[in-house]
């Protein structure tokens, strides 16, 4: 099966768009076939605003988002592979989804809790999971 990760951007861009408010989305910039402007990136991550009046020539596919957009008042092309959107939200309330990671075909989500060959007691950093914080 194809991923449901752009079908659910899709719609969470349309539901805030459609309720009034201003579509972001977290981008995790170190993923390959990123391309934003280098200024924009804070710890290896950039927040877009992708709202119609924010934004040129929008293109939302089950590959990438595309646009063009200004920063700093130079208009700069924007890809994003759809993989590497960690969420969409609206500036206004917060609300929206962390998208999930994507499942490679044929193989099972590792629901496994046990690490691989540890060996129990030793001193291990806790892992820590995904994290969103908004930015204003």
């Amino acid at each position: 099966m194809t991923s449901h990760r752009p079908y659910l951007l899709r719609a969470l861009y349309e539901w805030i768009s459609d309720n009034g408010m201003t579509p972001h989305i977290l981008v995790d910039a170190r993923q390959p076939g990123v391309r934003v402007p280098t200024h924009t990136v804070k710890e290896g991550r950039v927040v877009l605003n992708i709202a119609d009046r924010a934004v040129a020539k929008l293109e939302l596919d089950n590959e990438s988002v595309r646009f063009t957009a200004r920063f700093g008042g130079v208009s700069h092309p924007v890809v994003v592979p759809v993989s590497a959107v960690l969420a969409i939200y609206a500036r206004e309330t917060g609300q929206g989804m962390a998208l999930p990671e994507e499942v490679v075909s044929g193989q099972p989500p590792d629901d496994d809790p046990t690490p691989p060959d540890d060996t129990p007691g030793e001193d291990a950093a806790p892992k820590r999971g995904a994290h969103l914080r908004v930015i204003k």
